[in-house]
């Protein structure tokens, strides 16, 4: 999927839902489209794709409400941040470490 952005025909025969399926889903702010002006549309973009994604699968095989999607999605969300932070912070020790060899080693 290299696309930048997909509309609502095309998200909803890629991922075999209904399109008000994705007006809850907005609704409960689980997805945030971009608006274009000229035409007015929505566009989804690769990440709101992915949250569908997710969110179908949580109410179609696990049974969660959408309130429920929510919490989980931003709960994921926070989880990849705060997984991406912990990644920052062992590249900055694994550098200062290797600093410390250089300069023991001179």
């Amino acid at each position: 999927m290299s696309k930048e952005f997909w509309t609502i025909t095309e998200v909803v025969e890629l991922l075999e839902i209904e399109e008000s399926f994705l007006v809850e889903l907005e609704e409960e702010e689980v997805i945030c489209p971009v608006c274009r002006d000229e035409p007015p549309k929505k566009l989804f973009t690769p990440s709101d794709l992915e949250r569908l994604h997710l969110a179908k699968a949580l109410v179609e095989d696990m049974g969660v409400n959408l309130a429920g999607v929510e919490v989980i999605l931003r709960m994921r969300q926070n989880m990849v941040e705060m997984r991406r932070q912990f990644d920052a912070i062992l590249e900055d020790l694994a550098q200062e470490i290797q600093e410390t060899f250089r300069r023991g080693s001179s």
